[in-house]
């Protein structure tokens, strides 16, 4: 059994090995994997809003518990947001390209900017109220992937399929974390300020949050950088 001290390094550092397996696998992945992890990676840096209000996991060097700050997060936000990224594209063999000049002045792409930056408005007003951060961090993405789908909808497979597929992906390693580390979950979450909704064994609000994370992250390279997915040919 792991000492509860490195559990969370081994979880978030088990997150780039399937990250690697992809980047060598699928060579057309890599850009979109590589700007989507350093995209997300900064994010990392919002752990003191959840720690301890959300959880409250031991770290490297007891940095959560002295700054709110860890290592883990970063390496953890890094591999989620390369592998959201191109799960769907890697399911079905695509890609992406760029997008026609003549499509980027069609009326919904007034609003390019302004969907993109949605769930970044809206997450610190919905934290002002009083309730547990990781609910507007939930509602934040939720609005986020469906700005993406109003604003851009050659996107909606990707974003939902995607966010159901990053589901899954998360599960496995969710329950990975109680396989290897019986309890952690109870110990490190902060449960009682949460729902007390249980889904074997997985707190209802974390599953919630993999579900947005995954709608909006799937989509979000493409958007940013006007490219289309590309279906794969042959």
């Amino acid at each position: 059994m792991i000492s509860d001290q490195y559990v969370w390094l081994t979880w978030a550092s088990a997150f780039l090995a399937p990250w690697a397996a992809l980047y060598l696998a699928f060579p057309r992945q890599r850009q979109t994997m590589l700007w989507s992890g350093l995209f997300t990676a900064p994010f990392g840096l919002t752990e003191p809003l959840f720690v301890p209000a959300y959880w409250n996991p031991p770290s490297l060097f007891d940095l959560a518990q002295r700054t709110g700050f860890d290592i883990e997060s970063l390496i953890f936000t890094f591999g989620i947001g390369g592998m959201a990224a191109v799960l769907y594209t890697t399911l079905t063999g695509g890609g992406s390209r760029p997008m026609a000049a003549h499509e980027k002045h069609q009326p919904l792409h007034r609003h390019h900017y302004k969907a993109l930056a949605s769930p970044f408005i809206a997450f610190p007003i919905l934290y002002l109220f009083p309730w547990n951060p990781i609910y507007p961090g939930i509602v934040a993405m939720f609005i986020g992937a469906l700005a993406t789908a109003l604003c851009r909808p050659d996107l909606k497979t990707k974003t939902w399929v995607g966010g159901l597929l990053f589901l899954a992906y998360y599960v496995i390693f969710l329950l990975g974390l109680e396989w290897s580390a019986p309890g952690y979950i109870e110990r490190v979450w902060n449960l009682a300020a949460l729902s007390g909704v249980m889904l074997f064994g997985m707190p209802l609000e974390e599953l919630a949050w993999a579900v947005a994370f995954g709608l909006y992250w799937s989509g979000v390279y493409e958007h940013f950088t006007w490219r289309r997915v590309a279906v794969a040919v042959g």
